[in-house]
């Protein structure tokens, strides 16, 4: 999402059992959902990258135990013949604007060769709750050694140890953090653990089994980014519709597989807009092929002014 709303290209790697880029110190919000991707403003940087931190990790037991793949020599090629899977009833709500954008996206797949066929990703509308249990409460654990003694800030104005794990805690943590913090642990607690963290997690082996299954008929899923182009910092005052922003790209880090944001033009006010191209699990370089096609093919936007 940052990539799309700063016209970047922005990349997500595999991970599921195992991880394409090792995930040694990096500071855990949600350790089953955390990733380590490259920014980029071309495909061809965003594959370099990878090619370089994408080697196997002896620290990190997740770690892909083989090394990185190579990259740049698929770069370039055809991409005719391509399937490309649209779950068309998960975009009908879509802005005007984006909407269009995305459409013109598809055609320019279809352009080089590529085949549109529609899928159907049912489980989609589960994904903000699922996302958010799953996250918070691994948020709340995660977030547990930031105690000012070990890790974070220490308050200045603790007196006692009891003072210390409070103060720092209430002086460093932000508004969204203690929410989410509060939200996990209550998702953990006894008596709620099976009603909602459990049930969270069958529901995600749900979404992982519907993509592989969508994937017996594509070789890979195009979506917009987000519901809307970048919007006015604190304009949104309701922490839940600022959750629904994530509706199309937290698909990706629930079932593990890669994806890659690329930018898809601006609208009418100068906002850029990001198209989504997803893959199976550890077919990276398979994804960076089909996005290098995409973004090569398109029209080389200029910033509007009024973005500058």
């Amino acid at each position: 999402m940052p990539a799309a709303f700063t016209g970047l290209i922005g990349y997500k790697p595999t991970y599921g059992p195992v991880c394409r880029v090792s995930r040694f110190g990096l500071v855990a919000y949600g350790s089953s959902l955390d990733q380590i991707g490259p920014l980029a403003t071309s495909v061809e940087d965003a594959a370099l990258m990878m090619e370089v931190i994408g080697q196997s990790c002896e620290r990190d037991s997740t770690s892909i135990p083989r090394g990185s793949e190579s990259i740049l020599p698929l770069l370039g090629k055809s991409i005719s013949g391509l399937r490309v899977g649209v779950p068309y009833h998960a975009i009908e709500s879509l802005a005007e604007e984006p909407k269009k954008a995305f459409e013109k996206g598809l055609e320019r797949l279809q352009s080089l060769g590529a085949t549109v066929v529609p899928i159907e990703l049912s489980m989609i509308k589960y994904s903000i709750p699922v996302y958010y249990i799953l996250a918070t409460a691994e948020a709340s654990t995660n977030l547990a050694r930031f105690d000012g003694i070990r890790y974070g800030v220490r308050s200045k104005q603790a007196k006692s140890l009891k003072e210390v794990y409070r103060l720092s805690k209430e002086e460093g943590f932000g508004a969204e953090v203690k929410r989410r913090i509060l939200l996990g642990t209550f998702v953990l607690s006894a008596g709620y653990q099976d009603a909602y963290y459990k049930k969270a997690q069958k529901v995600r082996t749900l979404m992982l089994n519907e993509f592989e299954g969508c994937f017996k008929t594509c070789d890979t899923i195009a979506m917009p980014v987000s519901p809307f182009a970048a919007f006015e910092a604190d304009s949104i005052k309701d922490p839940i519709q600022m959750y629904l922003e994530d509706i199309y790209t937290i698909l990706s880090n629930l079932v593990g597989c890669p994806s890659i944001s690329v930018p898809n033009g601006f609208t009418k006010e100068g906002m850029p807009l990001g198209f989504q191209l997803l893959a199976r699990q550890h077919e990276d370089a398979r994804l960076l092929s089909v996005a290098h096609a995409f973004h090569s093919a398109g029209e080389k936007c200029q910033i509007p002014e009024s973005y500058r």
